[in-house]
């Protein structure tokens, strides 16, 4: 099956996007609007179970980035560079090391192939003990959130995976079971072979401890021809947090 997306842009340079875990290309479309879209072909894409792209039990990274083999695939694209954040940069880190061949340049965001432990089961539990058939708006929903996540800017990213069926009834566009039962594979870390030697930058949000100067030691074996840059005034999701910083450092290492 072929994951949904969003083309922007008239370029010859494809830069294919990939959001991170509860995510969807909707959360991209301010970058894909900053990008220069003479220059650039920008493909924004839902991953399985996310989104509007389909529902399947089987997700694990391997998977996801035959996902997006199929989808290059479809679109005849024999060259590109990838964006992938979080999960999405999991992704990106998977399919660079089984299709090398493909990519032009690669950006990670605020993400390593390592093992992470989140709160993602809370987060799931918490979505799931909503009754949507009661709480039939997004204010009441979300007052229903704020009690655990005090941060509305984080309730406003998790609402969008809402939906309108009909009038009185709101559902989620993603499967809560099948994103519950998978997380250990959104959690775990990449094959200890993983490996990819062309161009790579990872960008880091200065708040986020994802990549910090422990972790980031392992990347000379894995990415040698990599670098890391950090973008101030920004957490976790760095693009959301500070697009214009993000978006000038995304230019320049496309560009260079």
């Amino acid at each position: 099956m072929l994951l949904n997306s969003k083309i922007s842009g008239s370029g010859n340079h494809v830069l294919i996007v990939l959001h991170g875990f509860l995510g969807m290309l909707d959360n991209w479309k301010s970058f894909a609007k900053r990008m220069d879209q003479n220059k650039y072909q920008i493909h924004l894409v839902d991953q399985r179970n996310h989104g509007k792209s389909f529902h399947s039990n089987l997700f694990n990274y391997e998977i996801l980035a035959t996902d997006l083999k199929n989808y290059i695939d479809h679109y005849k694209i024999k060259k590109f560079s990838l964006i992938g954040h979080s999960m999405g940069g999991k992704t990106a880190m998977m399919f660079s090391s089984m299709y090398p061949q493909l990519i032009k340049k690669l950006i990670i965001v605020d993400i390593l192939p390592i093992y992470y432990s989140n709160d993602y089961d809370k987060i799931i539990d918490s979505l799931k003990s909503l009754d949507l058939k009661k709480l039939v708006s997004r204010v009441n929903i979300d007052k229903a959130l704020e009690s655990e996540f005090k941060e509305p800017a984080f309730r406003a990213f998790l609402l969008k995976n809402l939906y309108r069926v009909n009038k009185d009834e709101l559902a989620f566009k993603i499967d809560l079971d099948i994103i519950s039962n998978n997380l250990n594979e959104v959690e775990k870390s990449l094959p200890t072979d993983l490996y990819f030697s062309g161009k790579t930058l990872f960008i880091k949000g200065q708040k986020s401890d994802y990549i910090n100067k422990i972790n980031s030691s392992l990347l000379k074996k894995v990415f040698p021809d990599h670098k890391i840059v950090e973008v101030q005034k920004a957490g976790h999701w760095v693009h959301a947090e500070n697009l214009e910083g993000f978006v000038n450092e995304t230019e320049l290492f496309l560009e260079s």
